[in-house]
């Protein structure tokens, strides 16, 4: 049975007050880093990833090549096309890890709750924190200023009483900005949010609510848990709470993990094998970055593809000796590709490559550095 509305509404503001939750999303993390190292670059659009000579594809550009259209994942040829005066620079994986880890140390400062997402974004619980602030909006400020201050970076920040509507917030107002969302906001705000907002909710999920005249947050709040369970499988149940603003997930700064991936989504599909090899390739070295980051190996390597139909496909080879340099990642990933997949025949929308089964290191979910087990987020 459906709580009445103002009843609902009360429950979420009467919730809300336990729990002060905020999101923190570097801004263009890898172009940022370089057009500060390189002041040379400021106010110029930067491209960073693949050559467009060599058949690259951008890991990231800055807000001045965004107008352009030049966004994450695109082929580095079609954004030389759109933006032929941008400045490209090679990925420095090692270079942008180390001012992540002083990131993290510093967010650390604020509250030892610290759940990173990537190597730029990350939750933070301040409902108790080590400056004592009551205020989780001076909170996020002084996040945003020291960030500013310490680092030469810039950050955007979302407040809120849980994490799903501090994530989405910290959406609202790239770059450097702050959006607060009060529990008496929420429900009017979940409800006005399309679907294709939600956090977790990608493309194809949101074409097929929209094939069902679902657009809104509120439109999903106007179906019963059966039927959303039905479309989306077992994270219905999840979404039903949502959009009612519950979300009662605690921010979790360790967690034991798996896996380490990078994936990347063309902003078209690829048809050329041998430029899916290239793109595997820059993903292959980011894997191994991060594995000797955090000295660890691992004997099972996978590939994953999406169609241009949004078919998914995975496939994987286990070795009986963890490995964690670049050649022989590179070298069984792209055996995957050409002799175990339809890429030679098939558009690709996404490729992605895994790690798994570690062996020795920190991936026990060691606090010095984390990366948790989802693919890194281009932004």
């Amino acid at each position: 049975m459906e709580l009445a509305g103002d009843f609902a509404a009360e429950r979420t503001a009467r919730r809300a007050t336990e729990r002060k939750i905020i999101h923190v999303d570097m801004d263009a993390f890898f172009a940022a880093i370089e057009q500060r190292d390189r002041p040379e670059l400021r106010g110029r659009p930067v491209i960073v990833g693949g050559s467009p000579w060599n058949r690259g594809v951008v890991s990231t550009c800055s807000y001045e090549a965004r107008p352009y259209g030049v966004r994450s994942a695109m082929a580095s040829r079609k954004a030389l096309e759109l933006c032929p005066h941008a400045v490209f620079l090679p990925v420095r994986m090692e270079h942008y890890g180390e001012v992540s880890r002083q990131f993290f140390a510093f967010l650390r400062e604020v509250t030892d709750l610290v759940e990173p997402l990537s190597l730029d974004e990350a939750f933070l619980d301040v409902t108790e924190n080590r400056l004592q602030e009551a205020s989780a909006t001076r909170l996020a400020e002084h996040i945003q200023n020291t960030v500013r201050r310490e680092f030469g970076l810039s950050c955007s920040v979302g407040v809120s009483y849980n994490c799903f509507l501090a994530k989405v917030a910290s959406k609202k107002k790239k770059p450097a900005g702050r959006t607060v969302i009060e529990p008496k906001e929420a429900l009017d705000f979940l409800a006005a949010l399309p679907v294709g907002e939600f956090f977790g909710i990608g493309h194809a999920t949101a074409q097929k609510l929209h094939a069902r005249q679902i657009f809104t947050g509120a439109d999903l709040r106007a179906l019963p848990l059966r039927s959303l369970e039905e479309m989306l499988g077992k994270v219905g149940r999840r979404y039903y709470d949502i959009v009612r603003g519950e979300d009662p997930r605690p921010v979790n700064p360790i967690r034991r993990r798996k896996s380490l991936s990078r994936e990347r989504t063309f902003g078209e599909d690829l048809k050329n094998i041998d430029e899916l090899s290239v793109a595997l390739r820059e993903l292959v070295d980011e894997v191994a970055a991060a594995l000797r980051r955090e000295n660890v190996r691992g004997r099972t390597v996978t590939v994953k593809l999406r169609y241009g139909n949004f078919e998914r496909i995975s496939r994987s080879r286990t070795f009986l000796a963890a490995i964690a340099d670049n050649f022989a990642i590179a070298s069984a990933a792209d055996e995957l590709l050409r002799e175990r997949t339809a890429a030679w025949t098939r558009p690709v929308r996404l490729i992605g490559v895994t790690v798994s089964s570690f062996v020795g290191g920190t991936a026990n979910g060691d606090r010095a550095f984390f990366q948790p087990e989802l693919p890194l987020i281009y932004c």
